[in-house]
C-alpha cells in the first residue's frame, strides 16, 4: 500500500441554482411519467441554471463559500483547478473565470475533464501537487450546467441531469498522520466513447448547420450499456480499494458515490453490506450533477455532521470516456 498522502480539507462549500425541475415538468412534455423517473433512476427533481447563470457564476458561489468556510481570503489560494464536462467555453478555462470572480491577484488555475468522475481525478492531482511544498492551499471544484447540453426531446436522458457545483479547499499538512489520502484509484478506458458523448462541437466534428440540425451538440447515451458499465466499474472500485488499502467496509464511516442512479448507488451500498445511513444519497432532489455531485455530498455531510474528523470517507464515481476512480480519505 503506498504511503497516505497528507492534506486536509479546510473548507467546503456548494452552490445550487434555485429554479428547480420536478418530474411534472416532464411530464407535461414528454411520454414520460413521474413513476417512470421514480422506478428506473430515483429522481424527484433537479435544479437548473437560470438566466445569467452559467457553469463558472455556478462554480464561482461554491468556491467562494468554500473558502470561507476554510477560514481564508481568496487571494491565498496557490492553485484552482474546476473538474467540468460543460465548461463557460471553449477558451479560456472556466477555472480563469473563477480566479477572475473571486481573486484580486492573479492565481494559478486550469480546468479538468474526466466527465463524472472529474472531482476525484482533480482531488487527487491537487494532492499530489501539495506534497511538492510549492502549493499551500488549492481550491478543488465540481462545477456542471448539464441542463444546457441536454436534448429537451429525449426521455432518456433529460430527466436525468441537473445543474450545480461544489467546492473544497485542500491545505497542505506536515505529514500523512492526520488528515490524509489513504488510498487513491484512478482509471480509463476509451473504447466507452460512443456510449457517453456528446458529439459535435470539438475538433473532430466542429460546429456546422448540419450538426445543429441533426442535434448532435446535445448528450447521447446508450443507457442500459453504461448501466451495466458503472455497476461492474464501481463493484471493482469497491473490492480492489478496500482489499489494497487493508480496510473494511466497517471502518468507512460514510461513502459519497457519484450520484448517477439511486438503483446503482444502492447496489453499490449492499455490495459494501452497510446500513443506508452510511450511504450518502441526494439524487432525488438534485439529479446527475455530474463532476459537482461528490463536492456537494462531501459540503452537506460536513455542514450536517454526518462525518467528523477522524472518520474515514470513501468517494467512487464512474462518468463518459469511460473513466472511473475513488479516494479513501481520513479526516
Amino acid at each position: 500500500m503506498p504511503e497516505p498522502l497528507g492534506m486536509r480539507i479546510s473548507g467546503t462549500g456548494s452552490y445550487l441554482p434555485e429554479r428547480i425541475l420536478t418530474n411534472k415538468y416532464f411530464e407535461e412534455r414528454l411520454d414520460t411519467s413521474d413513476k417512470w423517473i421514480r422506478e428506473r433512476t430515483g429522481i424527484i427533481e433537479r435544479r437548473t441554471a437560470g438566466e445569467g447563470e452559467s457553469t463558472a457564476t455556478l462554480a464561482a458561489e461554491a468556491g467562494k463559500a468554500a473558502v470561507a468556510d476554510a477560514g481564508i481570503s481568496a487571494d491565498d489560494l496557490d492553485l484552482i483547478i474546476v473538474a467540468t464536462t460543460t465548461p463557460e467555453a471553449l477558451l479560456p478555462s472556466t477555472a480563469c473565470y473563477v480566479q477572475q470572480a473571486i481573486c484580486t491577484r492573479p492565481v494559478a488555475a486550469f480546468d479538468l475533464n474526466a466527465a463524472c468522475t472529474g472531482y476525484v481525478y482533480a482531488l487527487i492531482n491537487a494532492t499530489f501537487m501539495l506534497q511538492t511544498g510549492h502549493f499551500r492551499n488549492i481550491l478543488v471544484i465540481g462545477a456542471e450546467t448539464m441542463t444546457r447540453i441536454v436534448d429537451p426531446e429525449d426521455r432518456a436522458t433529460c430527466i436525468l441531469f441537473g445543474d450545480g457545483a461544489g467546492a473544497t479547499v485542500l491545505t497542505a499538512t506536515p505529514d500523512a498522520q492526520g488528515s490524509a489520502v489513504l488510498h487513491f484509484k484512478i482509471s480509463a478506458e476509451g473504447s466507452g466513447d460512443n456510449l457517453l458523448f456528446v458529439p459535435a462541437g470539438g475538433s473532430r466534428l466542429p460546429p456546422s448547420r448540419m450538426t445543429i440540425e441533426e442535434r448532435l451538440h446535445y448528450v447521447k447515451m446508450a443507457g442500459r450499456e453504461v448501466y451495466k458499465a458503472a455497476v461492474k466499474r464501481n463493484f471493482q472500485l469497491v473490492d480492489s480499494t478496500l482489499s489494497e488499502a487493508g480496510v473494511s467496509s466497517k471502518d468507512i464511516a460514510l461513502v459519497i458515490p457519484h450520484q448517477s442512479n439511486l438503483r446503482i448507488v444502492e447496489s453499490v451500498r449492499q455490495r459494501l453490506g452497510l446500513p443506508e445511513d452510511r450511504m450518502f444519497v441526494n439524487i432525488q432532489q438534485y439529479g446527475n450533477t455530474s463532476a459537482a455531485s461528490i463536492p456537494i455530498g462531501l459540503n452537506q455531510s460536513l455542514r450536517t455532521g454526518r462525518v467528523k474528523p477522524g472518520d474515514l470517507i470513501l468517494l467512487i464515481a464512474f462518468g463518459a470516456g469511460f473513466t472511473w476512480g475513488s479516494a479513501l480519505i481520513r479526516l
